[in-house]
């Protein structure tokens, strides 16, 4: 039923896909060849080839990223090329375009799929001529191999960075379990090395006591990978020149055909207000944490590498909390089996242990079943490791839908993160803000897995527009917040104890703590990427174009040494290209969603997520986003409500 993880010989992979893309070029000339013009004897077997694709290819680019090696990154750089040779193929293929646009299917599953074939066709110049179509072609394949570069520039600098400390009043005050990961024996002496994997950076940055130390570990972060600036202007190069070759203005106008968001306009106006919203206030949280640090420390220049550690400080003095305290009631293990079970009640599904091969010993998998019947599979890495790309995020692998035989497929996704892995003398404990993290995860996991379409085109991730994709990861995380959902697994990994009332009451309390400074630097992130987009910037521009954004949005201004853009992964490695606003756009989705199916007794209104589950969740991409969210409660989403999540007066 499920396909099997697994990747017989990396250095034979290249040819084995290339032999799989030829089967598929001929395949698809046939079609192309042939008298038909019907929806199942088009677009039906191109969606199984899809499928077919993705199942041979996704393993690698998957093992790449969280088992990086020397054979996993040849083979994948080697198969990237190909990829893009093929994909460019299609979407320049005229007779196959010609036969789409022919193409009138009944269904209105189907009939999505073909408009946005044909929508997809055109944005990859299928109506160019000869040679502005070869030129497309090679356009895709550097920016492919670009992309690479930037992401393997940014993993190559992460780990060759470690920081020695060696007098342990330097470590004095952290949490245990970080001084634990970091220490180390070095010639019979006991010494603490922090890296610049997320869950060693953000230990120190948060609670390192050495100001010094917290001033390097941040330059070091902050100038990883100075190479990115060549490979960021030649991918804004090759991007206006791409929308250029399309008859688009600039690429930000590109990439709203495919957006829920019509216009550049709107989505400027949108970040405009989120910022006018939270700068007073935000100025009030700045002006008391630097008072704060006066007060503590003599602090008189609170410098960016100070803020996370004096943040953390003063929300424990002012709340009596910190993140430390919720730390050992949050193991690893009874988060994601409580997650589970959550999730199980919720959505009305159930998960078992899957004994099926993995790529590491720390990845569990789990079937889902809904009404007694195999559904779906789902994967959990979760711990940090040198080999393993930082962040989290999901990855999905096998598709609900009909194949063009009649046979049903099932849905599978990985879920990733970066968890501080167990060590000797304790569990893999996760921080709070670790838990939302694997309910983000989960949100988008369930929006593939709970797909129930039968056009593999849009069912599940598939189709969704790229800035409502957060919604449901988004909606998720807002329940890890609520006391009834945290005490079903918050329970001291050494006495048993469960979470108190009290510490779910701060958790929730310290939820929006400066809360309207972290809405102005996503607001800097989206500003940044989207005006990025809208003319082509180059060199010195970029800084440029990212001082003059932080002039309004970065009240406590960066050193200039800080270049973030080299390490802005999201648009210049992942999907995120003008699109990085997706965040706050699709929030207003997730937190009136949030408060239709919020029951602060009970954590959930269980007849609420039903509706959620069959019109969102199930329909994927069949529909828009606007159009599914009015069919479930009859009205759009609300704009206060995002405000209201924010508790922004």
């Amino acid at each position: 039923m499920f396909k099997e993880f697994k990747i017989d010989h990396l250095d034979t992979f290249p040819q084995k896909l290339e032999t799989l893309l030829d089967r598929q070029r001929a395949k698809i000339d046939e079609i192309t060849k042939n008298s038909e013009t019907s929806y199942e004897k088009i677009l039906k077997p191109m969606q199984d080839m899809d499928e077919e694709l993705g199942l041979f290819f996704t393993p690698l680019s998957h093992l790449n990223s969280v088992m990086n090696s020397d054979e996993t990154q040849k083979a994948y750089e080697s198969s990237i090329p190909l990829l893009s040779k093929f994909s460019s193929e299609i979407a320049q293929n005229e007779a196959l375009f010609h036969k789409l646009e022919k193409i009138r299917a009944e269904d209105e599953e189907a009939k999505t799929v073909v408009r946005n074939e044909v929508r997809d066709f055109v944005l990859s110049g299928a109506k160019l001529p000869k040679d502005k179509k070869k030129r497309m072609e090679e356009i895709n394949l550097h920016l492919s191999e670009l992309s690479n570069s930037f992401s393997q520039n940014l993993l190559n600098a992460t780990n060759v960075y470690e920081l020695i400390i060696e007098d342990p009043k330097d470590v004095q005050g952290m949490p245990q379990t970080d001084i634990d990961a970091a220490t180390e024996k070095l010639e019979g002496k006991t010494i603490y090395k922090f890296t610049l994997q997320i869950p060693s950076y953000m230990a120190y940055m948060t609670y390192g006591p050495n100001r010094e130390y917290r001033k390097e570990l941040y330059k070091a972060y902050n100038t990883r990978a100075p190479e990115n600036a060549e490979v960021i202007d030649q991918i804004l190069a090759l991007k206006q020149e791409k929308a250029r070759l399309l008859g688009f203005e600039n690429y930000a106008k590109y990439a709203l055909e495919t957006r829920d968001a019509n216009t550049e306009e709107e989505v400027l106006g949108f970040l405009d207000t989120l910022a006018d919203a939270a700068l007073p206030q935000a100025k009030e949280e700045l002006e008391e944490l630097k008072a704060y640090a006066k007060k503590t420390d003599g602090i008189d220049d609170l410098a960016s590498y100070d803020v996370g550690y004096y943040s953390e400080k003063l929300k424990k003095e002012k709340f009596d909390f910190d993140d430390t305290m919720t730390k050992p009631y949050f193991e690893q293990e009874k988060v994601l089996n409580g997650m589970l079970d959550i999730v199980s009640e919720l959505f009305d599904v159930t998960f078992k242990t899957a004994n099926v091969p993995t790529w590491h010993a720390c990845v569990k998998p789990f079937d889902i079943y809904e009404n007694g019947e195999l559904s779906g599979r789902i994967y959990f890495d979760l711990e940090a490791r040198k080999e393993k790309r930082g962040g989290a995020w999901m990855n999905d692998w096998e598709t609900h839908f009909t194949d063009s035989k009649g046979m049903p497929h099932l849905a599978s996704a990985f879920v990733v993160c970066n968890f501080s892995p167990k060590i000797e003398n304790a569990p893999s404990l996760l921080r709070h803000d670790d838990v939302v993290t694997l309910f983000h995860e989960m949100g988008h996991a369930i929006h593939h897995l709970f797909g129930k379409c039968h056009e593999r085109a849009v069912s599940g991730i598939n189709g969704v527009a790229w800035d409502v994709v957060e919604f449901p990861s988004q909606f998720l995380e807002n329940f890890a917040y609520e006391a009834a959902i945290l005490k079903r697994f918050g329970f001291h990994y050494e006495t048993g104890e469960p979470i108190s009332g009290e510490l779910m009451r701060k958790i929730k309390e310290t939820k929006n703590f400066q809360a309207a400074l972290g809405i102005l630097r996503q607001v800097e992130f989206s500003l940044f990427d989207f005006k990025l987009h809208q003319k082509l910037y180059q060199g010195e521009k970029v800084q440029a174009l990212l001082d003059s954004i932080r002039d309004r949005t970065s009240l406590l201004r960066p050193p200039s040494y800080n270049k973030f853009q080299h390490g802005f992964a999201h648009i210049f490695a992942g999907g995120y290209a003008a699109g990085y606003y997706s965040y706050k756009w699709a929030e207003v989705l997730s937190a009136d969603a949030f408060f239709e199916c919020l029951d602060e007794k009970e954590g959930f209104n269980k007849e609420r997520a039903k509706g959620y589950k069959e019109i969102i969740l199930a329909n994927g991409g069949a529909k828009e986003m606007s159009e599914l969210y009015k069919e479930w409660l009859g009205r759009k989403p609300e704009v206060n409500s995002l405000i209201k999540l924010y508790e922004i007066a």
